[in-house]
């Protein structure tokens, strides 16, 4: 039962969609321009610089938000890395199926960045080094390749990694058991960023991913 509110709770939050917002506010509907998508990326793209910080920064404040909940709810659990990973997986679902935009929403990158640095704090000072491991994931393959959507599934494997070896090492302080389970969530949290890629995955393979900088703009 607990997991399922976790799930609700972050899911709530998830609703908060940031790139839709921030379109509305410059009277663009980001749904039907660019990529189509409404998260950071396209807001970049289809509204420049300041939107899509501002889109980065309120998709990745709601995933906080919801860690944060969830944590002090659960703060007599034995099991609270466990629980505040099911609330990131319902941002997740939130961030990227809103119900009220017919299901069209963004691809989690974002949030998974919040993911990251709410994950940092639970065996300190070691457990800081994921935040730069994953965003030296994240710059490197954009940089060498221009392409974001390289960067940001590169980065999301490598923080599934991560996640492995800090349960493994201990750092979670919880049963074999519920490490695996959050080992398993993460996973399907990780296949579904690919899944949510699989339109980039295709142009990657053709040749006709737009790389950062470039001024074409993504097609449906």
């Amino acid at each position: 039962m607990e997991r399922l509110i976790c799930l609700a709770i972050g899911y709530a939050c998830g609703l908060f969609q940031t790139g839709y917002i921030v379109g509305e506010l410059s009277h663009v509907d980001i749904r039907k321009e660019g990529s189509g998508n409404a998260g950071t990326t396209n807001a970049l793209r289809v509204l420049g610089w300041k939107a899509g910080l501002l889109t980065f920064a309120g998709d990745v404040l709601k995933c906080v938000i919801a860690f944060l909940a969830v944590y002090f709810l659960y703060r007599g659990s034995d099991c609270r890395p466990l629980l505040t990973l099911y609330a990131g997986a319902g941002v997740t679902l939130g961030h990227n199926f809103p119900f009220y935009m017919n299901f069209k929403g963004g691809k989690g990158i974002a949030v998974m960045a919040g993911l990251v640095v709410v994950n940092s704090f639970w065996h300190l000072p070691e457990s800081l080094l994921m935040i730069p491991i994953t965003l030296a994931c994240f710059l490197i393959p954009v940089i060498a390749t221009r392409y974001i959507s390289v960067g940001s599934l590169a980065a999301y494997t490598v923080f599934l990694i991560e996640m492995i070896v800090a349960g493994q090492w201990g750092w979670f302080d919880m049963a074999p058991a519920r490490c695996i389970e959050l080992y398993v969530i993460l996973a399907l949290m990780t296949a579904l960023a690919w899944y949510r890629h699989k339109a980039n995955l295709k142009r990657l393979a053709s040749g006709t991913e737009n790389k950062f900088g470039s001024k074409k703009k993504d097609k449906k």
